[in-house]
Formats: structure tokens, C-alpha cells, sequence
């Protein structure tokens, strides 16, 4: 059956269209392309310009493309931007995908997985962190996402309607030199913002808290490939397919990178050192957040291939820089 791909053009989506797309599906995006690019969506996919809080369009989306399976990616992704604008988290977030649930259960689509974060822990003393902690988000961002993720389990205790919440932790890296990567809007990423440092793009990066609880006094995430995190994304639709009961599922590694040491990834991917600059911590940011992921283990039979630091430092580099060389290519023939 054909499956809806909302904010399949922006980076983690496009990258989920793409790999469904690889396996034979047939791939419906629906994006607004605020914070994607038409480019990135396979040409093999079927596109709709709209937003996921569109009830009439995404209704007669599902009608004529017979949809009965969902990957809800759509939504605002920065915490810092959601501290400052928690309204506009609550609409593209919470409200739209209330709206996206509500078209589905209604439109009788029986499978929906959603794009859910770590944020939804908030600050914790357990490493790593598993699902059964509970849920005490420090920003909008996290609240956001959980809000959804509960309306997902009152919707699927009342209705023939199933889910898997992936909690992702932090995403990095691309496909292959000529897969779609983050775009420019979402800089604030630390990997995405360090190899733009290091190609010279930008004149120094900013490192948000140097006090923290941790070895280094810098910030610890988990960070976890674009090709592992799609892959946890397959399994689950072959999950609820095959008549799989909905879930909640962390997706990381196990293992946290400090900001430091994503730096020295970087020097050591270039050869060169790479301009730092101390600043105040961020608020609405947790010191140590690492995933415990054996229940994706466990029940979909996730296998992660790609779980090295280094390996996801030299995919984004070599991202920014086909992205540099191209913009330096434009700019010659202007």
C-alpha cells in the first residue's frame, strides 16, 4: 500500500522517502517546503505542496492515493527557536499532527509512525536512558513532541489505528556524497555547524556550556547515523504491518559524544584545527543524553551499521563541502 511521507522533503524525511522508495513503495510526500527542498524528494515519489494540518488536502491525498500507512516527519526541530516562539512549536508540532491523526483515524489509516526526540526526557541521572523513564521535557520542543506522542496512544486504545513513536537522539551524517543533507535552516546542528566551520564557511563555532557535570565540562549526546535511524523507520512499518501493537522506541547508540569531541573528529577528518569559542550554556539544554535502544533491538530487530563518530563526521563534511563547491561554482558563473 502506498505510503504518506509528510516533510518528506526536508533531511530526515527525504532520506526515509528515498530508502522506501529503494525498496519498492510506492512514496506519497506531502511537504510545505518551509524547511525542506523539492530537489531532495525521489523522483520516483509522488509530491503534494501542503502542510500535514491541511485536513482537506491531506484527506483527499489519502483517498486518491489509496494511503494506508503514515511517516509523520513534518514539524519544527530547534530548541532554542522554541523557547523563544513556544506557540508556533505548539501549531507545527502538536496542533498539526493533531489534525494529521484525526484525518487518519477518520480516513480509517490503520499505521502511523511518528518522529518523536529524546528532548521528551528532559534532564535525567539515568545512563542510558530508557523508555520507561518518565517524560519531563525542559522546552516546548520536547513538550511538543510529547503532547503528540500521547494523543498517538489515547487514538490507538480507541480506534483500529497503531503506532511506533521514534524517539530520536541526535541525527547526523547522509547517505552518500549525493544523498540530500540538513539544509541551511537548520545550522544550529553541531556537526552540520562544525564541518561548515571547518570548510571555512563560518569563522568560528560556538561551544554552549563549558561547566557542565560531564568529563569534559561540554555537553554529551548520543548520535546516532541518517542510514541507521531509516533503517529503524523500515522495520517499524513491516512491524504494524504485520500486525505489530504500537510501541515507543528510543533510537541511539548506547554511547554519548561530548562537543569536544565531535571537534577533534573534525580536526582529525581535516588535518586542521578548528576555531572554537566558549559561550553560556543554551536553556532548555540537558548536560548527558544517551540512549538505551535494546527495545529496538529486541522486538524490530534493529542492527546498527553505522555507529562511529567518525563516520558520521566525514559523511556530513563531505556534504558541506559538495554544498560549498557548488555555491562557489554559482557565484564564478554570476
Amino acid at each position: 500500500m502506498p505510503v504518506l511521507v509528510t516533510g518528506g522533503a526536508g533531511y530526515i524525511g527525504s532520506h526515509a522517502a528515498h530508502a522506501l522508495a529503494a525498496r519498492g513503495e510506492n512514496v506519497i510526500v506531502l511537504d510545505n517546503l518551509v524547511a525542506g527542498s523539492r530537489a531532495f524528494v525521489p523522483r520516483a515519489a509522488t509530491f503534494f505542496l501542503g502542510s500535514a494540518e491541511d485536513s482537506e488536502l491531506v484527506l483527499h491525498v489519502i483517498k486518491d492515493c489509496g494511503i494506508d500507512a503514515v511517516m509523520h516527519f513534518a514539524g519544527s526541530i530547534i530548541v532554542p527557536e522554541s523557547i523563544e516562539h513556544p506557540l508556533d512549536y505548539y501549531r507545527n508540532n502538536t496542533a498539526a499532527s493533531l489534525a494529521l491523526i484525526r484525518t487518519c483515524v477518520s480516513s480509517h489509516v490503520r499505521h502511523f509512525i511518528f518522529s518523536s526526540t529524546a528532548a521528551v526526557y528532559g534532564t535525567t541521572d539515568m545512563a542510558p536512558v530508557d523508555e520507561a523513564l518518565l517524560a519531563r521535557p525542559l522546552n516546548p520542543y520536547g513538550w511538543s513532541k510529547l503532547m503528540t506522542e500521547w494523543m498517538l496512544s489515547d487514538a490507538s486504545r480507541a480506534h483500529d489505528f497503531s503506532y511506533i513513536a521514534l524517539r530520536y537522539f541526535n541525527v547526523a551524517g547522509v547517505a552518500s556524497n549525493s544523498g540530500p543533507g540538513q539544509p541551511e535552516r537548520q545550522v544550529p546542528h553541531l556537526i552540520k555547524r562544525a564541518a561548515q566551520v571547518a570548510l571555512g564557511c563560518a569563522e568560528h563555532l560556538d561551544i554552549y556550556g563549558t561547566d557542565y557535570p560531564t568529563p569534559d565540562g561540554t555537553a554529551v549526546r548520543d548520535y546516532i547515523h541518517i542510514c541507521d535511524l531509516v533503517d529503524a523507520h523500515l522495520l517499524a512499518l513491516d512491524y504494524l504491518r504485520s500486525g505489530g501493537g504500537s510501541n515507543i522506541f528510543n533510537c541511539g547508540y548506547g554511547t554519548g559524544s561530548s562537543v569536544r569531541e565531535v571537534v577533534a573528529a573534525l580536526e582529525k577528518a581535516t588535518g586542521l584545527p578548528l576555531p572554537v569559542r566558549n559561550a553560556p550554556r543554551r536553556a532548555g539544554d540537558a548536560p548527558f543524553v544517551v540512549a538505551n535502544s535494546e527495545r529496538l533491538a529486541k522486538i524490530l530487530g534493529w542492527k546498527p551499521k553505522l555507529n562511529q563518530l567518525d563516520v558520521m563526521v566525514r559523511s556530513a563534511l563531505d556534504w558541506e563541502r559538495r554544498v560549498h563547491l557548488e555555491h562557489e561554482s554559482q557565484k564564478r558563473q554570476l
